[in-house]
Order: structure tokens, then C-alpha cells, then sequence
């Protein structure tokens, strides 16, 4: 597992954070974290699905920044998630995230919420972190407390 802070430049974070919190960016709303009508619901957007494109070319511009540090054959999957406030830190079931490859989370805001591994391991949720793990690894996310949301890009290549 790879943990990096302040992945991206100052003004390239800010940039990218303004666009995804802003009340602009078309938020998708799913019955099911994990799997449809598994009791929980979050709000999505599919930038890339099965390694094809899923919005506008000048919508996926946006995660250039990030895409240019990592090292990938090819990206499957880049989806963002935003979990709103509970009243308490809920997590939603390990899972992992396909088969084989790399699975890397971009933390977009700083709150309470984090991912959690199975071995028990925390990432906190802290903005402009990047993490990096075997899609084997099981984790799962959590709802925040503190904050009005709590917004992950999540990346599997």
C-alpha cells in the first residue's frame, strides 16, 4: 500500500476540488454502495467504465493531473463517490473493487470519514491524499460526521 499526501500541486488540487464540490457537477443518485438495494445509497458520477469513456471529454480533462502521476497499463474504472453526513461514521461492507490490478483513492475533501481495510488498517479522509492498494485487498468506506459530505474519486487499473 502506497499513501501519498498533497498528491497534486496546490493550485491543480484547488482547481479539480472547486469542480467536484461545486454545485455544478452532475451528481448521480444509486440505491446501493456495494450493490444495488444493499440498504445504503451514495451519490455517483462514472467518468470510465470497463476501460471506456462515460462523460465528456472535457469533463474526464479534469482528472489529467491526477492521471498523469499514476502508473497504469490502462485504467478500468474511475468513478467518484459522495457519501453525505450520518450521525454517526457508517461503513457500508468490505468489498474489493475487481479481481487484479491497482485500486487508488483520491481523497477530495478533508472530514471524519475514512476507508478501512480488513487487517483493521484507517486511511483518514484528508484532501489532496492519494492511496494506492492491491484491488485484492478488501476495504470499505465510511460516512462522515462532520462535514456536509465526504467525496472520493476511485480508480482501478
Amino acid at each position: 500500500m502506497n499513501i501519498y499526501k498533497n498528491f497534486l500541486d496546490k493550485s491543480k488540487f484547488k482547481d479539480l476540488q472547486l469542480i467536484i464540490m461545486g454545485d455544478s457537477f452532475p451528481w448521480y443518485f444509486n440505491t446501493g454502495i456495494n450493490k444495488a438495494k444493499d440498504g445504503f445509497f451514495q451519490f455517483t458520477f462514472i467518468f470510465m467504465r470497463k476501460g471506456k469513456l462515460n462523460c465528456s471529454n472535457q469533463m474526464f480533462d479534469i482528472l489529467k493531473p491526477i492521471l498523469s502521476k499514476l502508473k497504469h497499463k490502462k485504467i478500468l474504472t474511475i468513478k467518484a463517490n459522495l457519501l453525505t453526513k450520518d450521525v454517526s461514521n457508517t461503513e457500508h461492507g468490505m468489498h474489493t473493487d475487481q479481481k487484479k490490478g491497482t485500486t487508488g483513492i483520491f481523497y477530495i475533501n478533508t472530514c471524519d470519514g475514512y476507508t478501512k481495510f480488513k487487517n483493521g488498517k484507517k486511511i483518514k479522509s484528508e484532501e489532496n491524499k492519494y492511496v494506492e492498494f492491491n484491488s485484492v485487498l478488501k476495504h470499505t468506506g465510511s460516512t462522515c460526521t462532520d462535514k456536509d459530505r465526504r467525496v472520493v474519486i476511485n480508480f482501478n487499473y
